[in-house]
């Protein structure tokens, strides 16, 4: 199983980024997915997650970036993404994209992360 995350990179205040994470080695709408973010010395912070297909519901984000961010799942592509816009100074951090295993919010498998850096 692999989750590969991209999308990371410089923006100004104000600007917008996608996040996106490829999975293989199973199968994303089978599983609970989520994206979190960890700045060093702080810790890691979940920002968006959605339920299984088979679960449904609707995302829950954190209200930091609730109206500003978007989780996504492609299942075609076996996709997920994170569109993020308005973005600020304080959502800078590297971010993680992870899939549930054994249960709700029980995230196993984990991508190496992408660095998103917001100047002001």
């Amino acid at each position: 199983v692999q989750l590969q995350a991209s999308g990371g990179g410089l923006v100004q205040t104000g600007g917008s980024l996608r996040l996106s994470c490829a999975a293989s080695g199973l199968t994303l709408d089978q599983h609970g997915i989520g994206w979190f973010r960890q700045v060093p010395g702080r810790e890691r912070e979940g920002v968006a997650c959605i339920n299984s297909r088979s679960r449904g519901g609707s995302p829950v984000y954190a209200d930091s970036v609730k109206g500003r961010f978007t989780i996504s799942r492609d299942n075609a592509k076996n996709t997920m993404y994170l569109e993020m816009n308005s973005l600020k100074p304080e959502d800078t951090a590297t971010y993680y994209c992870a899939a549930e295993l054994k249960g709700p919010l029980e995230y196993d498998y984990w991508g190496q992360g992408t660095l998103v850096t917001v100047s002001s």
